[in-house]
C-alpha cells in the first residue's frame, strides 16, 4: 500500500512534525514499506493460534506472603548514630 504525499502531511501533523520535501518523501517510502509489511503478516492464516498476550507461560517469581516474626526495637536501634525515646533521631531537614 503506497501512501499519498497527503496522507504523510496529515501524519506529521497529527505528529505535530515539521517536515522538509525530502523528508517526506523519505518517511512516504518508510511508511509505505512498514504498511506493505503488514498486508504480508495479514495474509498468514492464524484462524488455529489462540490470542495470547504472552507467548511463554508466566509464574510469580516472588515468595509467598507469609507472617513472620519482626526484630526486637532494641536491635532495630542498635545501630542508630542518635537515638531518642525508642526512635531514631535525625537532623532536621526543614527550618
Amino acid at each position: 500500500m503506497k501512501l499519498s504525499r497527503e496522507e504523510v502531511v496529515h501524519i506529521a501533523l497529527l505528529a505535530r512534525l515539521g517536515l522538509s520535501e525530502e523528508e517526506l518523501e523519505k518517511f512516504r517510502g518508510q511508511l509505505s514499506n512498514i504498511l506493505e509489511n503488514f498486508e504480508v503478516l495479514q495474509q498468514v492464516d492464524t484462524t488455529d493460534v489462540p490470542p495470547t498476550a504472552y507467548p511463554i507461560p508466566l509464574e510469580n517469581v516472588l515468595r509467598k506472603d507469609e507472617a513472620s516474626p519482626s526484630l526486637a526495637q532494641s536491635e532495630i536501634l542498635a545501630n542508630a548514630p542518635r537515638e531518642e525515646e525508642g526512635c531514631f533521631r535525625v537532623k532536621a531537614v526543614l527550618e
